[in-house]
């Protein structure tokens, strides 16, 4: 578990990431509901896949595994796309058509975004959960299925129950076992390896077109480029990190990515959390806090102190902070400051 990267097509071995692999062992040899939450962008379909493809539904290759993304659909659609319909049900109901219920029978379904589900479809899901049946839409035949239910929302659903937007009793039904997955600032140890692993994918679906004269092209990403992302939020999570890996490899001439290749978000970052950082007291919350991005924020604060109060005089600066030289340029480096002022350069 400790060296452990790649479980299913997850990547990360950070020690949240390793949690997760273990969990997702856990819960794919039970059928019980699991709530996966998260933010936008932090893999929630892939995480329901690999409880699916480890579970002994899984292990045949006819149990489909169906996806449905609660938010993308209209209301008076979605009925139809879960329970499906019968032929004159309403117009434009020229066939019977079944739903993604019935589609899923003897595999998984993933109810994606649940929080944002219609009250009135909350509770036609509770009846399903609880009995594992329902009728068409202008149907009156009872359908029978043997699914497992998964479900997966960005919205805090505790907060949504006590609004009145969210069913109780629904909320309590699906949050049989809960799976979180943290963000990818939490997380930063994964970025490197997923940085590979992006670079690699989309190097091999680039078209020969792209591709040099030697054959698949190649990317080289400088330490200073690194450092830069490792310094970053992601506030996009693993999914803003990807479409940035595939625009270097679609757009880089040159074979190397450098720092200032990055987009200016990543330098302005930086200032933006000195500045923060210096209006505000941090206190611990019962949900926890990163204590390494915190400490970081705080010597990047004191850093750019010093640069100022030193004029931007390197080794007075260094000095104000009981460094040697060597080590504060490697810092300011690191950071991704410009070593002149201490700011965060601008691209």
């Amino acid at each position: 578990m400790e060296t452990r990267t790649h479980f299913y097509k997850l990547i990360g071995k950070s020690t949240h990431m390793q949690r997760l692999y273990n969990m997702i062992e856990k819960v794919s040899r039970a059928e019980s509901t699991v709530l996966i939450t998260g933010e936008s962008g932090t893999g929630k379909e892939l995480v329901a896949k690999a409880i699916h493809h480890n579970s002994v539904r899984g292990e045949n290759p006819e149990n489909p595994f169906i996806p449905l993304n609660c938010g993308a659909i209209p209301k008076d659609l979605l009925e139809s796309e879960l329970f499906g319909h019968e032929k004159g049900a309403f117009t434009g109901a020229i066939n019977t058509r079944k739903g993604r219920f019935e589609l899923a029978d003897k595999g998984t379904i993933l109810l994606d975004e649940i929080g944002e589900l219609h009250p009135s479809l909350q509770v036609k899901l509770l009846r399903v959960l609880q009995e594992r049946e329902f009728e068409r839409v202008g149907g009156t035949r009872t359908i029978k299925v043997d699914i497992r239910i998964l479900a997966a929302t960005n919205k805090d659903l505790h907060e949504a129950v006590k609004s009145g937007t969210f069913r109780e009793d629904l909320f309590y039904r699906l949050n049989v076992i809960p799976i979180h997955i943290s963000p990818l600032r939490q997380r930063k140890d994964d970025i490197p390896m997923l940085v590979d692993h992006f670079m690699n994918i989309f190097i091999r679906k680039m078209p020969s077109s792209l591709q040099g004269q030697d054959g698949p092209k190649t990317l080289k990403i400088l330490p200073e480029a690194i450092n830069a992302m490792l310094e970053y939020q992601w506030p996009g999570n693993v999914r803003e990190l990807e479409t940035l890996i595939e625009r270097f490899v679609i757009l880089n001439e040159t074979g190397t990515i450098t720092h200032e290749d990055l987009p200016e978000r990543f330098f302005t970052n930086t200032k933006q959390r000195v500045e923060t950082l210096q209006h505000t007291t941090t206190q611990m919350t019962p949900e926890g806090m990163d204590l390494q991005a915190y400490l970081d924020d705080v010597e990047t604060s004191f850093i750019v102190q010093a640069m100022e109060i030193a004029g931007g005089v390197k080794s007075k600066a260094a000095a104000l902070l009981g460094m040697n030289r060597t080590t504060f340029l490697e810092k300011l480096k690191k950071k991704g400051l410009d070593a002149k002022s201490g700011e965060a350069p601008v691209t």
